[in-house]
């Protein structure tokens, strides 16, 4: 059974095998080199790795068999985000949150304590919640989160469906020689660097639908709908056609000194409930 949440984040499990080290502790460095042996140390001291029945470990306790260990992930001076969330919709089932720009839904490299759904599990005493679907750090907008595991898979299958349907919405440059609304296809892998993707020749395997809002001289207020859900697809997407969306610091060009957010909104979220059959539409209260 997994441990509960500490300050609202969850353990993290992992398998040591016999011949990993001496002790737990040496096969936790061995595992993990990038932590240092004091901070592992240092959680061992706190009670912060247990064992499968999430019984404390001693930093000296032998590693006699491999079998399952929990410990509470930690990152020394890491950094939060000023931005605050909003609970736009709870029940027995399901949250829905407008997430700020610059908050990780799920921790990640150097976010962790601070993220959505550390917050979120604070908030209203629950540990075992999912998220149902992620967007990027630098997007702000909707996110749904399952609050109970006996209905998860039935609101999971809306998005392995495709039953769900998603709007997002961006500031980027005109795109006056194309007719809207269109349709992007291709197919989008892990570039060489790191998070950054792009699109390659091959089968597609992600689709946007793409319109537009507003038009000006500089810049346009573009509808996005993500067919499919591709890492950074709709940022990828959009830089493809030649308007990356503005301030983005991977797609597009950046002047220095420009601190502005990721001009993309995840604007709204609807899909007829699993459970009641009913049509439930969200929408975002925050603008570009």
């Amino acid at each position: 059974m997994k441990p509960p949440a500490i300050d609202g984040v969850g353990a993290s499990r992992v398998q040591l095998r016999p011949g990993d080290g001496v002790t737990v502790l040496d096969a936790l460095c061995a595992r993990f080199p990038s932590v240092d042996r004091d901070a592992w140390a240092s959680r061992f001291a706190r009670g912060r790795v247990l064992d499968a029945q999430g019984i404390a470990l001693d930093a000296s306790t032998v590693l006699v068999r491999g079998g399952d260990v929990f410990y509470y992930r930690e990152v020394p001076d890491e950094e939060a985000c000023s931005g605050i969330e909003t609970l736009l919709h709870v029940d027995a089932d399901i949250a829905v949150v407008d997430k700020p720009h610059g908050l990780a839904v799920m921790p990640a490299g150097r976010f962790v304590h601070d993220t959505l759904l550390a917050r979120l599990v604070r908030r209203l005493g629950i540990d075992d919640i999912a998220p149902l679907h992620r967007i990027d750090r630098d997007t702000a907008g909707l996110v749904m989160f399952s609050l109970r595991a006996a209905t998860r898979d039935a609101y999971l299958e809306l998005f392995r469906s495709r039953a769900i349907d998603k709007r997002y919405e961006a500031i980027a440059p005109p795109l006056p020689h194309l007719v809207f609304p269109l349709e992007r296809r291709s197919r989008v892998e892990p570039g060489a660097r790191f998070p950054a993707m792009r699109e390659v020749d091959g089968m597609a395997n992600s689709c946007s639908r793409i319109d537009v809002l507003e038009r000006s001289e500089t810049l346009w207020r573009y509808a996005l709908e993500p067919a499919t859900g591709r890492k950074h697809q709709l940022r990828v997407h959009m830089a493809a056609l030649g308007a990356p969306i503005a301030h983005d610091r991977l797609y597009g060009e950046v002047v220095a000194g420009d601190g502005a957010p990721l001009a993309l909104l995840a604007r709204s979220i609807g899909f007829d409930d699993p459970l009641s059959g009913r049509r439930r539409v969200f929408g975002s209260l925050l603008s570009l």
